[in-house]
């Protein structure tokens, strides 16, 4: 027997975004790489047709993605952050963004989101990352201490929304 698995937290947004790349690879992309795969067979000897064996093995590579994607969508628990209770509001939960001080005065503002939302670039945090575990409960004025490899980072919770 396999291990359970995980709650699988995602915002609407996020699934919404696995469902469009689903979609695509089945309806557009994969059926592409198949009459690609088709044309290339045409050709004759397979053994050293490279536009066979890549397609085959980009075939292989689609498929991969699409059962991954089911499989994560399947276990998805899609978590409205606007849908949170009035009384829950003031502490980091589940796709909260939150702003952050440093020791140094320096502001960040994270979300927390699902681990197939993660995106750095757009403050975009997994709930589970040290980070984001650190975050959750915490109200405005909390300070919370992220260890780090290179020490310990003392961070306070300036503001808490939902959106």
């Amino acid at each position: 027997m396999g291990r359970p698995m995980a709650t699988n937290y995602i915002t609407r947004e996020g699934a919404v975004k696995l469902q469009k790349e689903l979609a695509d690879l089945r309806s557009s992309q994969r059926p592409k790489i198949v009459q690609e795969v088709a044309d290339a067979a045409a050709q004759g000897d397979r053994s050293e047709n490279a536009e066979y064996i890549y397609g085959k093995k980009k075939l292989r590579e689609i498929d991969r993605r699409i059962h991954f994607l089911t499989k994560r969508l399947e276990s998805a628990h899609v978590v409205d952050p606007k849908e949170r209770p009035e009384g829950e509001r003031e502490r980091v939960f589940f796709g909260a963004t939150v702003e952050v001080e440093d020791e140094d005065g320096a502001r960040s503002t994270y979300q927390i989101v699902g681990e197939d939302e993660i995106d750095l670039r757009r403050g975009r945090i997994s709930y589970r990352s040290p980070l984001g575990a650190v975050l959750l409960k915490k109200r405005e004025g909390d300070v919370v201490v992220l260890k780090k490899p290179s020490g310990e980072v003392e961070l306070s919770v300036i503001t808490i929304r939902y959106e």
